[in-house]
């Protein structure tokens, strides 16, 4: 191996700015940093943690690292992840966040994340064995300014084909097309600059918080109104073992994510309005499904109908949020790092 540094490091001039980030070791950055926020949930997380070791042992050339936010588990992950952490031939940063909320823990990982490329994997997740290289291959060009996500198959045939990605093509997302699903969170990466000049996450939204939903569209949201591209490749590919196999478990999902959407369409009104025309197409499917036209979904039987209530559902909890000033204040090692990432990006 030569002392060459690798395509992702190459043209990045400002690849030392911070992310919401704490202070840094003495050890090199790293050049990605996987992401993987998890509660009680630890016999799958080490499933996910083997196989991006795997993928790391896989393609050596790149230095990795691996964040793993535990969200107030009590199943014993930290135990867990201590002797992971001390066997594993890759970094691995064991953070708390005892705050609940998918968000919350997102925002905790990306304060501790050193990797100049961010990737967000979901626990339940695997990564296929090249990942990395596709990883490389894409961010070679020296283009950073824009989120990109990759393939979400099926782990398991048993689960029912929910929350996966199989399109073949690469494509941008425009304001023609909801961006709910376009890149999931589970499969998600951006350079550490964009990060920062995004901001956290909001942390209404996600798995966990009062939105329940959404973190990572309302991520998307607001990186296209910055003027940075969202792209999904066909590659990048993650094996999502979601477990879940009967319809109410699928409808009870489709309803959160359905919320959250109501609320991203409140929080945004003023600077992207098309979100709204996703509203009204779902509402006039919805009265054409009473006269006997197609569903949303007709192999898992679900109806356009509660994605309407939901969304409308969803603006009202925002509403409500909003006039109770919640929440009040980010933490206040949060705040700073927000701070002063902005002040970077206005720097820029």
């Amino acid at each position: 191996m030569t002392d060459r540094p690798h395509p992702l490091l190459r043209d990045h001039p400002s690849a030392s700015a911070p992310v919401p980030a704490s202070p840094r070791s003495e050890r090199p950055s790293p050049e990605v940093s996987f992401i993987v926020c998890t509660r009680d949930r630890a016999a799958v997380l080490e499933a996910c943690i083997a196989s991006i070791q795997a993928a790391c042992r896989a393609h050596a050339a790149f230095a990795a690292e691996l964040v793993v936010v535990d969200n107030g588990s009590r199943d014993g992950t930290s135990k867990r992840l201590a002797g992971i952490a001390e066997t594993s031939d890759i970094p691995v940063t064991a953070v708390s966040e005892t705050r609940p909320g998918l968000a919350a823990a997102r925002n905790a990982g990306l304060a501790r994340a050193r990797g100049r490329v961010l990737v967000f994997i979901d626990d339940d997740c695997k990564l296929d064995r090249d990942y990395l290289l596709d990883l490389e291959r894409h961010y070679r060009s020296g283009e950073k300014w824009l989120i990109r996500g990759g393939r979400v198959e099926l782990g398991d045939a048993r689960d029912l084909p929910f929350t996966i990605k199989r399109c073949e093509a690469r494509e941008r997302l425009t304001p023609a097309v909801h961006p709910g699903g376009f890149v999931l969170g589970c499969n998600m990466t951006m350079h550490r600059d964009v990060a920062a000049r995004i901001g956290p996450f909001d942390e209404r939204f996600g798995a966990g918080g009062p939105l329940r939903s959404a973190e990572d569209t309302d991520y998307l949201v607001r990186a296209m109104l910055l003027g940075m591209p969202v792209e999904y490749v066909p590659d990048m590919t993650v094996l999502h073992h979601h477990g879940r196999r009967d319809r109410k478990s699928i409808d009870r999902l489709h309803r959160d994510y359905s919320l959250g959407n109501g609320a991203l369409c409140l929080k945004h009104v003023r600077h992207a309005p098309w979100l709204l025309r996703h509203v009204y197409w779902s509402a006039r499917a919805a009265f054409k499904e009473l006269a006997g036209r197609p569903r949303f979904d007709r192999d898992l039987d679900l109806s356009h109908w509660p994605i309407v209530v939901m969304n409308l559902a969803g603006a009202a909890r925002f509403a409500l949020l909003v006039m109770m000033g919640w929440p009040k204040r980010l933490p206040p090692r949060q705040d700073r790092q927000a701070s002063e990432a902005n002040a970077e990006a206005r720097a820029r």
